[in-house]
């Protein structure tokens, strides 16, 4: 494809310079005609007015035309290889080259021998004196032919521009190899860049230098490659992350069931409450997977209207109210009007993750409070409480995809450290909104 496209754009060159060429050969020849052309009408324009006056000076005022002068401008009319016929005010035939001792004979001999051309066709000049019409003088003038120092002259303007034409289609093809070369360097770059990375060599970018629109594509096909590469990367994570969520819930229900089979655990209602928690913790983790890959998908969609935050809380702190009782957690609401656009639905599931993740992290006795309100032109939604918060070398993840993060044991026969359901407040949530952290504008 490469050497295609370098041929053609050196086909390319060569036709624009070939064809300056001779398009400036041919308005050249095109200009030189016409003025050759001025030049002999000029020249037979010159030539009937030397005959008219020759012819006007062998009038008589009293006889008319003397036929004895007339015989003797018969000499230097054929030296013309003109043929001419005088003719009265009657139109009577006064005098013609053909009835003069001359004939047309010398006429012919004579425009063969200068190359003068064919006979153009007849022309009449009015003859006066004293202003006074006497006669018309008829003529047929020879073609005439451009002088051979101005043939020369052109003949070599050809030649001149022949050269010239030549010389600059070789000047555009070496130009053409030269772009060529340039402009397809970058694309070749492209070309092997991404077969390397179909062939599985996932460090391989496009170099390319410069700031024209195929730099830009290299460095949009880098972006590209490097966004393919941050999706790779989250997938794994996504799958790692999935098993690692998997994995505790499964082993608990895994070594309570098997110390109920072995007879080492009796089946209490604590054991089948505690087993019951842990179904129920799937069933949220694989709900959350579902509403994440959703997501991401195209089926995705927001439904964003005008709404108050603090009628979202509401209905969210009441329903989860008797498990704060249940848990001797206070949960205190501090709700101003602060009216956004958003999605109803998703913003109450951001509420209740957050809440929830309270119940499991905040100590019997400790304190939740929520609020919303307006400050400094942002509606805000806060949630704060008096458990052991995240570590500071975890804030920046708090919106990653299933963030891990140890949790304190908090459930009987649980020895493991365990993290909270899928991250504080869901990265799909949050940013579907365009949030800033649970703040979003007015």
């Amino acid at each position: 494809m490469a050497s295609s496209l370098g041929r053609r754009l050196t086909f390319a060159f060569a036709v624009v310079g070939l064809g300056s060429a001779l398009l400036t050969a041919v308005l050249v020849n095109v200009a030189f005609r016409d003025q050759f052309d001025s030049y002999l009408d000029q020249q037979r324009a010159g030539r009937e007015r030397q005959l008219a006056t020759a012819f006007t000076s062998a009038y008589d005022t009293p006889e008319g035309f003397d036929l004895g002068r007339l015989d003797q401008l018969g000499p230097a009319v054929a030296m013309t290889g003109a043929e001419v016929r005088l003719v009265d005010g009657t139109g009577a035939v006064v005098w013609s080259l053909t009835d003069s001792q001359m004939g047309p004979d010398m006429a012919r001999m004579h425009r063969e021998m200068t190359s003068s051309g064919r006979l153009l066709p007849e022309a009449s000049v009015s003859l006066t004196v004293g202003g006074k019409s006497v006669g018309t003088l008829f003529l047929r003038l020879p073609e005439g032919t451009v002088p051979l120092a101005d043939q020369e002259f052109r003949r070599s303007v050809n030649a001149l521009l022949a050269v010239g034409g030549l010389g600059a289609g070789l000047a555009a093809v070496g130009l053409g190899v030269v772009f060529a070369r340039r402009m397809i360097r970058p694309l070749t770059e492209l070309t092997v860049a991404a077969r390397e990375l179909q062939a599985g060599d996932r460090t391989r970018r496009a170099v390319v230098g410069g700031s024209d629109e195929i730099a830009q594509l290299a460095r949009a096909f880098n972006d590209l490659v490097e966004s393919v590469e941050r999706e790779d990367v989250i997938r794994r994570s996504l799958a790692a992350d999935v098993a690692h969520e998997l994995r505790t819930p499964l082993a608990i229900l895994r070594s309570h069931l098997e110390a109920v089979q072995d007879g080492v655990t009796e089946p209490t209602p604590t054991v089948v409450s505690s087993l019951h928690d842990e179904t129920l913790r799937l069933g949220r983790l694989v709900a959350d997977l579902e509403t994440m890959t959703s997501a991401d998908g195209v089926a995705f969609t927001l439904r964003p209207q005008m709404l108050d935050l603090s009628e979202v809380v509401t209905p969210v702190a009441s329903d989860l109210e008797h498990r704060f009782q249940e848990q001797r957690l206070q949960l205190i609401l501090d709700l101003q009007p602060a009216v956004v656009s958003g999605d109803e639905t998703r913003l109450r599931q951001v509420v209740t993750n957050l809440l929830t993740n309270a119940l499991k992290f905040v100590p019997p006795g400790g304190t939740v409070t929520v609020s919303t309100g307006i400050t400094e032109g942002w509606a805000v939604l806060e949630v704060r409480d008096d458990g052991p918060g995240i570590p500071p070398d975890e804030v920046g993840r708090v919106f990653d995809r299933l963030p891990r993060q140890p949790m304190p044991n908090r459930r009987l026969g649980d020895r493991t450290g365990r993290r909270g359901d899928i991250g504080p407040c869901p990265w799909w949530r949050c940013h579907r909104h365009q949030h800033r952290r649970a703040r979003d504008p007015l």
